[in-house]
């Protein structure tokens, strides 16, 4: 490259070798999700792509002298974006009744009100969602609306940084280009900076997070600024790209995009793709300009955005309909057919519309995104207050309709049928996670406020006024012994608090573990010692699902003895059977309790591996809570009238709370802590 004077203020010139990029983008992201089982970078590039167009129109404005009018601009904007994404939204609300379980409902329901307001991201984030699942079939068709929730924060960031690039500029008496560079140029460094580090510590959190995902917008932005100044030969922007359109295409391929974005690794799919947009139009019919700009081509790039909305919830819903855990050659041709037909309707005849014959003013606008919302905001809580409905209906039955494990305690008659709904519904299912309701102070997790925040929580008992103070430490399957331990909290005016990190095992830190757990469980074992709680409560055992096995949790024991030397009590359970299938799928495929469940002995060994723990920390306490989960003989789906488990391995919170109070006994029995309430 070398640098030439820049050009005179920016004319609006079309890029049809862009377009093609563009349409090449969402390829790979079809083909890759259909076929290969892999995610291709392709996204990146559409991200880049609408940074630098962006750019490009507020370099234009800025060096015309024109007002930004950031109110119309975004008003235009949604007025734009949402009439696709309101039609693939219905339509997909629509084949999840036909054909999605009733048990997957709340899951896309939750993401169909993310995805219109365009927080989609945040929420995976937060549940830490692996994009791509076991397999498609098991994915939420509306997952991929992450990018687009990512790209619709941006598009309302991007302007304001714009005004204030102009502001600065025109105070400073500077060309508005070195202003925004220096700008944008920040914040790519810290992005970067930022995305590097989350990913090394929580790739999964780090894939959906905005913060960790500008610097891709940034370094579109830097491209379109910097465009001007740059002078590259013919013969290299030729051969500069094609090398850069291999390394686009083939970057899937060769990286696990998956689970190295978006730190440093994302530079290779976004530096190639900008090395095609700055190379432009080298005027040779052997320049990949000359391809990328075949009008096939760029009259797909002209379908890609709705090509982007249909693909996934079509792969999935057919997925999920047909059992299946991935497309074959066939099906997979007849999904991208018929997700380019449904791109082609939808562009023509809802998006174009709109966006060339509504007339363009400010109240238009509005009125438009108003509509749009509305359209999909009343069915779908219409929807859901009709299953609300019925779900209170059936929380206001009796202990006698539902009892749940009390019938395995012996303290409700077993009956061989209800006629009472089993609770929780298959539609709220999703939503039986076990929680506290208020998070931990900075002050109360110093000094691991960094890697605790947003892992702890309590139940708002001051522990200067209760009497005991109890921490529930560990992953997910801790997490749900919260059903039973908060009201026993309550009950005995206990402080509860729970340091929770989802797939990790609570003990001593070990290599095994990824880099985001050793830090969890090194800040754990520091908070509890700072805090001096009376006792701890974990899960101690790992199950199998596929043999009737389970093992102690590796760095637990060491933990244990680690804290009883500071004096603090350490209970233990054991871990709940887990199966190799997802029992309420079961449920809802078969119908029936027989075909879902299993013996007993296949599912844990008859007696729990409590000695290799009491062997290096002998005064742990110990509980084995399975004969409130199975009865002798079998381990079952539904138990008492209520189902069991929520999937293949969590319990619902409305069973473990069906165990109080038996669970209440068992604990005092084991720890001798006479002061617990009947």
């Amino acid at each position: 490259m070398s640098s030439t004077a820049p050009v005179s203020p920016a004319k609006s010139s079309y890029r049809p070798e862009i377009q093609g990029l563009r349409a090449l983008a969402v390829l790979m992201v079809v083909v890759y999700h259909i076929w290969f089982d892999r995610v291709s970078g392709g996204v990146d590039v559409f991200l880049l792509i609408s940074s630098f167009l962006l750019t490009l129109t507020f370099i234009r404005k800025a060096e015309q002298g024109s007002a930004f009018g950031l109110a119309q601009y975004w008003l235009q904007l949604f007025k734009r974006l949402l009439p696709a994404v309101v039609f693939v939204l219905l339509a997909t609300l629509a084949a999840t009744y036909l054909f999605v379980p009733e048990s997957r409902w709340q899951e896309i329901f939750d993401q169909t009100w993310a995805s219109l307001f365009y927080v989609q991201n945040w929420l995976l984030a937060e549940r830490s969602v692996d994009y791509y699942a076991a397999d498609e079939g098991l994915a939420s068709p509306l997952q991929h609306f992450w990018s687009l929730s990512v790209q619709g924060q941006v598009f309302l960031l991007w302007p304001l940084l714009f005004a204030v690039s102009a502001v600065l500029a025109r105070v400073a008496h500077l060309r508005f280009r070195p202003v925004a560079g220096i700008i944008f140029g920040a914040i790519f460094c810290a992005s970067l900076a930022y995305s590097v580090a989350q990913t090394y510590t929580n790739q999964s959190y780090a894939y959906f997070d905005t913060r960790a995902r500008l610097w891709e917008f940034a370094l579109g932005t830097l491209l379109a600024l910097i465009l001007p100044y740059v002078s590259i030969p013919r013969v290299a922007r030729i051969i500069a790209g094609w090398v850069a359109l291999a390394a686009v295409l083939s970057g899937g391929f060769l990286l696990d995009v998956e689970r190295e974005f978006p730190g440093f690794v994302a530079l290779w799919p976004l530096l190639a793709a900008g090395t095609i947009m700055v190379a432009g139009n080298s005027g040779s019919r052997f320049g990949v300009d000359a391809m990328l700009s075949w009008k096939p081509l760029v009259r797909l790039g002209d379908i890609s955005y709705a090509l982007y909305l249909w693909h996934w919830p079509i792969l999935v819903i057919y997925l999920t309909f047909r059992d299946r855990s991935e497309a074959g050659p066939l099906s997979g041709a007849a999904i991208i057919a018929l997700s380019l037909v449904l791109a082609y309707l939808t562009t023509r005849f809802i998006e174009n519309p709109v966006r060339h014959r509504l007339p363009v003013t400010r109240r238009v606008a509005a009125i438009a995104v108003t509509v749009c919302c509305l359209t999909v905001a009343v069915p779908l809580s219409g929807w859901q207050f009709g299953l609300k409905v019925q779900t209170d209906r059936a929380n206001a039955q009796t202990v006698s309709d539902n009892p749940g494990a009390r019938v395995l305690a012996g303290i409700v008659e077993s009956r061989s049928s209800y006629e009472a709904p089993i609770v929780p519904s298959a539609a709220t299912i999703n939503g039986e996670w076990a929680s506290l309701a208020a998070r931990c102070s900075d002050a109360a997790l110093a000094p691991a406020e960094e890697v605790l925040n947003g892992h702890c929580s309590d139940n708002g008992i001051d522990p200067s006024v209760s009497d005991r103070t109890v921490v529930v430490v560990g992953d997910s399957h801790a997490e749900q012994w919260l059903g039973v331990m908060r009201p026993l909290a309550a009950e005995n005016n206990w402080t509860l608090v729970a340091l929770l990190y989802g797939g990790c095992d609570f003990g001593v830190p070990l290599p095994s573990q990824e880099a985001g757990c050793q830090d969890f469980n090194r800040a754990a074992l520091s908070y509890i010692e700072n805090l001096a709680p009376d006792a701890i409560f974990t899960v101690v055992t790992d199950a199998h699902p596929d043999t009737a096995e389970d093992t102690v949790v590796p760095g637990f024991p060491a933990a244990s003895r680690q804290l009883q030397g500071q004096g603090i009590e350490v209970i233990g359970i054991r871990d709940n059977p887990r199966y190799s299938f997802n029992m309420m799928s079961c449920l809802e495929e078969s119908g029936g309790i027989a075909e879902c469940g299993q013996a007993r002995s296949e599912t844990l060994t008859t007696r729990a591996p409590f000695d290799a723990i009491l062997n290096i920390a002998p005064e742990t306490v110990l509980l084995d809570a399975t004969d409130l989960i199975c009865s002798e003989f079998s381990c079952d789906p539904i138990v008492g009238n209520m189902h069991v488990y929520i999937d293949d391995n969590h319990l619902t919170e409305t069973y473990v709370e069906s165990m109080y109070p038996v669970f209440s006994d068992m604990f005092r029995q084991a720890t001798g802590w006479e002061d617990i309430r009947d």
